[in-house]
């Protein structure tokens, strides 16, 4: 009877168990990002290398907000839209003057609605030496913090990183 006893309540604990709602996964994810932000953000990121590439330090600088941080490949920082409008015109009229820039969004993620990290990988072309000569293209990482106010997204904190060149391959012996 005792075996019984026990066996009945083992399958009523199983049935409520099974009966059970199934609680949720803890979310690890990050939220998705809605069609709409993630269109604009990307655009932003266009923007950026299109005001780049056409040597437009105004419409580079049109891509930040008031009082965004900039940090290029070699550490040099700027604050302020202003600050960094003056930095990139500064670039366009030395060794980025033949330069086009490429940046492709890798990720996006929404930290709230009005908060958002983006990676994109870079390429940028036509890079000129001190003696005038062409660079090879660079290669590297672009990492931003945007914002967006008004309705609008707005890099708030830029920073890229270059890529180190390809190792080359040990000699065979």
């Amino acid at each position: 009877m005792r075996y019984s006893s026990l066996l009945a309540a083992q399958t009523i604990a199983l049935f409520l168990l099974l009966s059970m709602p199934v609680a949720a996964k803890p979310q690890h994810d990050p939220p998705a990002v809605p069609a709409t932000d993630s269109a604009a953000i990307t655009q932003l990121c266009a923007d950026f290398s299109t005001g780049f590439s056409r040597h437009d330090a105004q419409a580079v600088a049109a891509t930040f907000s008031d009082d965004a941080d900039f940090t290029n490949m070699r550490g040099n920082h700027s604050r302020g839209r202003a600050e960094i409008e003056k930095w990139f015109a500064g670039l366009f009229r030395g060794n980025l003057k033949d330069a086009v820039r490429t940046d492709t969004v890798r990720s996006i993620r929404l930290f709230s609605p009005e908060l958002a990290a983006i990676d994109a990988d870079t390429v940028i072309h036509g890079t000129k030496a001190p003696d005038g000569s062409n660079l090879p293209a660079r290669n590297g990482l672009m990492v931003l913090l945007a914002i967006k106010q008004n309705g609008r997204w707005r890099i708030a904190t830029f920073h890229e990183e270059e890529y180190p060149p390809p190792r080359a391959a040990p000699e065979k012996n």
